[in-house]
């Protein structure tokens, strides 16, 4: 269809030259004509195939008119008709070519939002891994200004010890160097089953194993366990 309206436009175009160098011609065709040229230049054919269409099927009315029965004022009327269907199609090809435009500009500018998007994303993200790591390194150089320094002359704990007249296993618990934790006694008491029969009567001069190495089900145990007693 497309071929056959720019081969049908070219013959059209070719007689028109050709009545021009022999005759005058009536008033619209060579405006008509012009106007053909330029939107053969513009892709009307392909843009609108059915507009561009019915304006050849217009002109070709004036010129059978002009060259077959010689009726200039005739084929005038449909020349001047032509030309006005052919400044319309020449309005809806600039108008559709400015859509076209439009919507790539849309279109590039939707890819450059999302792109802008993505970089802000990403900055956002990578922005706080490095608030979350000055936070660790804050949190760790503030416990490490807080805890307390291990001396290396530090008397080691002890783990064995030697009953004095009158304590008690809870007493010996509790004391600073050995759990300070009087509840924990029962702890005591298992590891030395083999020397201490009564928990509730010691000798003094008994050394007692002191463990050090139980676990925190164990201490829980032991807590349960002296509560009961």
């Amino acid at each position: 269809m497309i071929g056959a309206c720019r081969q049908a436009v070219c013959i059209l175009l070719a007689c028109a030259l050709l009545a021009a160098c022999s005759t005058s011609e009536p008033t619209w065709r060579n405006k008509t004509t012009s106007l053909l040229e330029e939107l053969d230049r513009q892709n009307a054919p392909e843009l609108f195939s059915q507009e561009y269409r019915s304006l050849l099927e217009t002109f070709e009315h004036g010129e059978a008119l002009y060259h077959v029965r010689e009726d200039d004022e005739g084929a005038d009327v449909f020349y001047q008709f032509a030309f006005q269907k052919a400044e319309l199609l020449q309005s809806e090809v600039k108008s559709l070519k400015m859509r076209r435009e439009a919507e790539r500009q849309q279109q590039i500018a939707e890819l450059a939002a999302k792109a802008e998007e993505e970089r802000l994303m990403h900055a956002a993200a990578d922005a706080e891994i490095r608030m979350r790591a000055q936070q660790l390194t804050r949190t760790a150089d503030e416990t490490a200004r807080t805890s307390p320094k291990k001396s290396k002359d530090a008397t080691p704990l002890p783990t064995s010890y030697t009953v004095r007249r009158g304590e008690t296993l809870p007493q010996i618990s509790a004391r600073t160097e050995i759990y300070n934790d009087s509840t924990l006694w029962p702890i005591i008491y298992r590891s030395n089953r083999d020397q201490i029969r009564d928990p509730k009567r010691l000798w003094p001069g008994q050394v007692l194993v002191i463990p050090r190495n139980f676990s925190r089900d164990e201490a829980s145990e032991a807590r349960r366990y002296s509560n009961k007693k």
